[in-house]
């Protein structure tokens, strides 16, 4: 198996996008320390291996899988950020939790939909709330309860720095390997046990100018 093969798949391309794939524990984009950074960066092995400048459109943390999206041109990035702005593109994450405490009192039901809201700031490793903080909005719904682990489907309506992270963690369910987020259990595969696995455009505004179809799916698991 080849290096690249190993930090991402392509999944979806054309003249004016690719969109990718991430394994966990790989950089979206190249961190603030540059040249120095010995982590694998997605967008400058996607540059390299197709020979082309990529523009970026939106990030998965380092610990994260799934999803991801590159321009190829200025005015593809220029069309699909202002579709994030505007909040008409929707993103479904999968995450398996597991609860800081037995019984806690924060009890969701299997199957209901949850809205959660808080203002978050970005520290220097974490998030946390406070009164002058942006808002955070998340669609979040239980799936499963399985082996007293908690599965979940998660829809940001905002783009917080690590701001599904923090929600599980706030409400008393960490996600399984997130120990920056107090969690205690290891997940079995590399990063933290949340992966963006769909990506929406059914309400997106033109997106047939850059020929994208309704949705691009690919498995909840790595």
């Amino acid at each position: 198996m080849s290096e690249t093969s190993l930090i991402y798949n392509i999944v979806f391309q054309n003249d004016h996008l690719v969109i990718v794939d991430k394994q966990a524990l790989v950089l979206s984009v190249p961190s603030r320390i540059g040249e120095n950074e010995t982590r694998p960066v997605l967008g400058l092995r996607l540059e390299s291996d197709l020979g082309i400048t990529l523009y970026p459109i939106h990030r998965l943390d380092y610990e994260v899988s799934g999803l991801i999206m590159f321009a190829k041109t200025p005015q593809a990035q220029k069309i699909t950020n202002s579709w994030f702005e505007k909040k008409e593109v929707n993103k479904t994450y999968s995450a398996i939790s597991s609860p800081l405490v037995q019984n806690s009192e924060n009890l969701f039901n299997v199957g209901e939909n949850y809205l959660w809201k808080c203002r978050l700031m970005r520290g220097k490793k974490r998030a946390y709330e406070a009164p002058h903080g942006k808002e955070s909005v998340t669609k979040a719904k239980l799936i499963e309860v399985r082996n007293d682990f908690f599965h979940w489907e998660l829809n940001p309506v905002t783009g917080r720095s690590h701001q599904l992270r923090y929600e599980l963690f706030r409400h008393g369910y960490p996600i399984v390997g997130d120990d920056l987020y107090s969690s205690t259990k290891k997940f079995e595969l590399p990063g933290i046990a949340l992966r963006a696995f769909k990506i929406d455009f059914q309400n997106t505004k033109n997106a047939d100018v850059l020929e994208l179809p309704p949705f691009i799916e690919i498995s909840k698991n790595n």
